[in-house]
């Protein structure tokens, strides 16, 4: 091997691409069929239209290999359950009956049927449908969804290469199917899932693949000398197939370690690795194993998580080093861009200068294409490309818009005390019972209700004109009003105002925090047809003027019964926004909590006695090695109490939480002092309360006893079953009862069907326990 044809052999390719297209023709075709208003088949042309969009418009930008099967109605990981014939039982009869309703079924539960749990990918905001499996699992091929979409490429005279969920990852992110003990290993079913994955490869080498992925992003975690044998026999039986494509086993989002000498010696014919971030150390790990002589390496160097431009040259010196350490150097991102926006150039109304800072899906194939060609013919060939991008890197760096003295000299002031509530909880809560009058399991929401079509249609006709802002906000009280009064007949005990002015959790405050700025078309899947439009932190962040006091206070003034007011808490600003990297990420939390600290300290000021701070995204942004875990940790519990702890005693200080494996943080979550927390836990059957009861946990909690992520109307009796649940873990005087998440997503009958059954099923637990 020569440096020479390694650079000549240089392509472009990706991992995946967003699904959504342009105008979110998924989203709107897919609830459409939910509604009855499209049809199976046009639902089936919608996405064929957008696979053919997406393909062509990568091939037209130079990327040499598109794939192929990363394209999905809900989810790749349910897909990937569909593909090996993983169907829980509960949902057979479902698939048998109509395929795509029975897929929609495990995604979101019917009436009669509970969805599969739903967690987050690894640390994204991500959401995928956490497989169902135990002893008896019978595994059995169906290739049809893969080799379709394959030929579909093919037919456009296309280079394709089908992605898939490898098998190892498949079981690591399993969890034992109900009923099925919980010390079942999934991955004791390693061998007889590989024959399946061997029959799906051949069909897919028969329809004309010349290459498949296999993503294993779980070897880039902590793994077991259990877990990196099963990965090296899954390789090593899957390589040793004669009746299959070459293999290109693929891992992102921080470095391989001990998995990458047992990947790199596996009979496959290439790896695709991440150089960005933490797995930058893949380079050294690569060197330390002798490179992948013979073989094909896919270079992920750039950044396929967030939208700044990427440094060409560092790039290339990057993929220089790595063509004496591969038989073939590829370009791409580092992982699929599924989890950026689609382009950055329909941001119309974004600062130019802050414009050619940013790189969205369709920039990221024009840089990784960019970095194929001067990597293939050296960097005369893409002068200008590198003249531009050097250019833009000058104008972010120094920007006065990324630096603000008044916001750094205030973050560097902060104290350990600044940090700390005044009083333990033991005495904040005494004052608390005695200043709130709540009753024994106390019920509440977690802060949003339906945003209703007249609520979004409010929006647009303001952005437009069509309205004034005094009739908008009129519309916004009038809401509120209808909220407020429907929570008191229903004989919720802590309010909340709905949120009806809020377009989301967190775009809401970046609009009014300096130092953010909101993109109108930068949408991103959260999960199934939820997309969200993650802000960009560009600057220092610092908060003008009040955020939330008016519509909090207003509500209030209609009620004797306490409301929560409602913020988003700072490691979710920055998870749930596209974060700036020229600064560590602490020094940025803190920036953001001392923001949120005024507006706790003027809610108060107001009237409020109970502020709930919102933190979902602390265990989704949990480093994936633990050795890098403690020092991400004491940065944003610390943040947190920065922006909660200037507090009265007798106010309650709530944060919210879901979709997460919270076990993972108990400590953390007791770190953070909160007075209640409240979490997702319908879908995982209360696990998260045995979590905290074998933690110790001291302070109340609200484990969720309504899954807001599915249609289905929980009855009052389920509900008062998962509160009994909850009860054996957590003391009733502890213990909240309010839904997973909020019901933002949801229409109002279902609302109300649930929530009075919450309602009623917190008063008869209430009657047992009152009766024992």
């Amino acid at each position: 091997m020569t440096t020479k044809s390694a650079a000549a052999a240089a392509r472009a390719t990706v991992h995946g691409y967003p699904r959504q297209g342009r105008d979110r023709e998924l989203k709107k075709a897919i609830e459409g069929y939910w509604k009855g208003r499209v049809t199976a088949d046009a639902l089936r042309s919608t996405a064929a239209e957008l696979r053919r969009t997406n393909w062509k418009q990568l091939a037209e930008g130079g990327v040499h290999e598109v794939p192929t099967g990363d394209f999905s109605y809900y989810d790749h990981v349910l897909d990937t359950t569909v593909m090996v014939g993983a169907i829980p039982a509960r949902h057979r009869e479902a698939v048998a009956a109509d395929a795509l309703d029975g897929y929609f079924a495990m995604a979101r539960g019917t009436q009669d049927v509970a969805p599969l749990e739903m967690t987050k990918w690894f640390d994204t905001n991500y959401h995928y449908l956490v497989p169902e499996l135990g002893p008896d699992t019978v595994f059995t091929a169906d290739s049809a969804k893969q080799v379709a979409e394959l030929e579909e490429a093919l037919a456009l005279g296309l280079t394709a290469r089908p992605v898939l969920v490898g098998p190892v990852t498949y079981l690591l992110l399993a969890k034992p199917a109900p009923g099925v003990a919980a010390d079942f290993d999934p991955l004791t079913l390693l061998d007889r899932l590989l024959p399946v994955y061997a029959e799906v490869l051949a069909d897919l080498r028969a329809a004309g693949a010349a290459w498949v992925q296999l993503d294993e992003p779980a070897l880039v975690q902590d793994r077991t000398p259990a877990d990196l044998n099963a990965a090296a026999r899954a390789y090593r039986d899957l390589g040793a197939l004669t009746d299959r494509p070459k293999l290109l086993v693929a891992s992102y989002f921080d470095r391989l370690g001990d998995a990458l000498p047992v990947l790199a010696k596996a009979p496959v014919e290439g790896l695709a690795l991440d150089f960005t971030g933490p797995a930058a150390a893949n380079l050294d790990g690569l060197a330390a194993v002798g490179g992948l002589p013979g073989k094909r390496l896919v270079a992920g160097v750039v950044d396929g998580r967030n939208i700044w431009v990427n440094d060409l040259e560092k790039s290339l010196a990057v993929l220089g080093t790595l063509l004496g350490l591969a038989d073939r150097v590829d370009v791409s991102a580092s992982c699929s861009l599924l989890h950026v926006p689609l382009d950055a150039a329909a941001e119309k109304d974004v600062d130019p200068q802050i414009l050619r800072w940013l790189s969205f899906a369709k920039q990221k194939t024009t840089e990784i294409t960019a970095l194929a060609k001067g990597l293939a013919r050296g960097t005369d060939a893409i002068a200008g490309e590198l003249a531009a991008n050097r250019a833009a890197l000058a104008s972010r760096a120094n920007s006065p818009i990324t630096r603000n003295p008044a916001v750094r000299a205030r973050t560097e002031a902060v104290t350990d005390t600044d940090a700390r509530r005044s009083q333990p909880y033991a005495e904040r809560a005494a004052a608390q019972r005695a200043h709130l009058g709540l009753p024994l399991l106390p019920t509440t929401t977690i802060g949003s209700f339906p945003q209703t079509d007249e609520l979004r249609t409010a929006r647009a006709d303001l952005r437009a004109g069509r309205i004034d802002t005094a009739g908008y906000e009129e519309r916004i009280q009038a809401e509120i009003r209808e909220v407020v009064s429907y929570q008191e007949k229903t004989g919720v005990d802590v309010l909340v105002h709905g949120e009806p002015e809020r377009n989301d959790m967190v775009q809401y405050f970046a609009e009014r925090l300096d130092g953010y700025l909101a993109t109108r078309h930068g949408w991103v899947q959260s999960y199934g047809t939820r997309y969200v439009r993650p802000p960009v932190l560009a600057g220092d962040i610092s908060r003008p003027e009040p955020m939330t006091v008016r519509w909090t206070s207003y509500a209030q003034s209609l009620t004797a019964k306490p409301v929560k007011g409602m913020l988003t808490g700072p490691v979710t600003m920055l998870a749930w926004s596209f974060v700036r990297d020229d600064q560590p990420l602490g020094e940025t939390a803190r920036q953001v909590a001392l923001a949120l600290r005024d507006e706790v300290g003027d809610l108060e000021a107001a009237g409020t006695s109970v502020i709930q701070v919102d933190e979902p995204a602390l265990r989704e942004t949990l480093p994936l090695r633990a050795a890098d875990r403690p020092a991400y940790l004491a940065w944003a519990t610390e943040s947190f109490r920065l922006a909660t702890s200037g507090v009265r005693p007798d106010t309650q200080v709530h944060t919210h939480m879901c979709y997460a494996e919270f076990g993972d943080i108990v400590r953390a979550i007791d770190d953070l002092d909160a007075d209640v927390i409240s979490l997702e836990a319908a879908r995982s059957h209360m696990q998260v309360a045995r979590e905290l009861a074998a933690h110790g946990y001291p302070r109340e909690a609200g484990p969720g006893v309504w899954d807001i992520h599915s249609p289905r109307v929980p009855s009052a009796e389920e509900a008062a079953a998962l509160l009994r649940t909850g009860l054996e873990a957590i003391p009733a005087e502890r213990l909240w009862v309010n839904p997973d998440c909020g019901l933002k997503t949801r229409a109002w009958p279902e609302t109300r069907a649930s929530l009075e059954n919450l309602v009623a099923a917190a008063r008869t637990v209430r009657e047992e326990l009152s009766g024992a």
